[in-house]
C-alpha cells in the first residue's frame, strides 16, 4: 500500500565544516608520553569531549533537520568540525605510545567507557543551543586545562588550533540562538 511521505526533505549536499579558517599544525609530538596520551583520551572520549559533541550535534540536527533546515545544516557543520578534531587527537594519542578506543583514561588510570548518558539533548531547541554552547566553553575549559600540564609544544600547538575552532562555535551557536 502506497502511502504519502511526510516530512520537508532538508538538503545537507555541500555541508562544510564550520571552523576557523586556519591550518591546522602538523600532527607530531616531541616524544611518546603514555600520561599525556592518558589526558588525551579525555578530550578524545570523556564525558567532555569530540565524541560526545560530535553525537550531541548529530542527535540535535537530526531533531531540527524538518523544521529548522538552515539550523541543522550549521550543527551538522559543526560536528564534521569536531570529527577532524577527534581525528587529530587519534593521531596524538597513538604518537604519544596510547590506545584507541571508548574509554578514557584519568588522573587515576582507570578506564571510563564513553555512553550516551554523556549528553545533554533537551528537547526544546534554544536549550539544545544552550547546552551545545555549554559544551563547547567546558571543553575549551578542558583542553586549557590540559595545555597547562601538558610539556609539549607540538601537543599544544594542536589543542591550541582546536580551541580556535570551539571558540568560533560557540560565536555561530550565540547568532543561531538569536534567530
Amino acid at each position: 500500500m502506497e502511502g504519502k511521505c511526510i516530512g520537508e526533505p532538508c538538503n545537507f549536499s555541500g555541508v562544510k565544516p564550520v571552523m576557523v579558517d586556519l591550518p591546522y599544525p602538523p600532527v607530531r609530538v616531541r616524544e611518546k608520553n603514555p600520561s599525556y596520551a592518558d589526558l588525551l583520551s579525555i578530550d578524545y572520549c570523556g564525558s567532555v569531549s569530540e565524541l560526545t559533541a560530535i553525537a550531541q550535534y548529530i542527535n540535535n540536527e537530526n531533531r531540527l533537520a524538518s523544521e529548522k533546515c538552515p539550523m541543522a545544516q550549521a550543527l551538522l557543520g559543526m560536528a564534521v568540525c569536531e570529527m577532524i578534531h577527534l581525528q587529530k587527537l587519534g593521531e596524538l594519542i597513538v604518537l604519544l605510545g596510547g590506545d584507541i578506543g571508548f574509554s578514557a583514561r584519568g588522573r587515576n588510570g582507570r578506564p571510563v567507557l564513553w555512553t550516551p548518558s554523556c549528553l545533554n539533548i533537551p528537547a526544546e531547541y534554544s536549550k539544545m543551543l544552550s547546552a551545545d554552547m555549554e559544551g563547547e566553553k567546558a571543553t575549551i575549559n578542558q583542553y586549557e586545562l590540559h595545555i597547562s600540564w601538558i610539556e609539549d609544544e607540538c601537543v599544544n600547538a594542536v589543542l591550541r588550533r582546536i580551541i580556535q575552532d570551539e571558540e568560533y562555535h560557540i560565536m555561530m551557536l550565540k547568532a543561531l540562538q538569536k534567530e
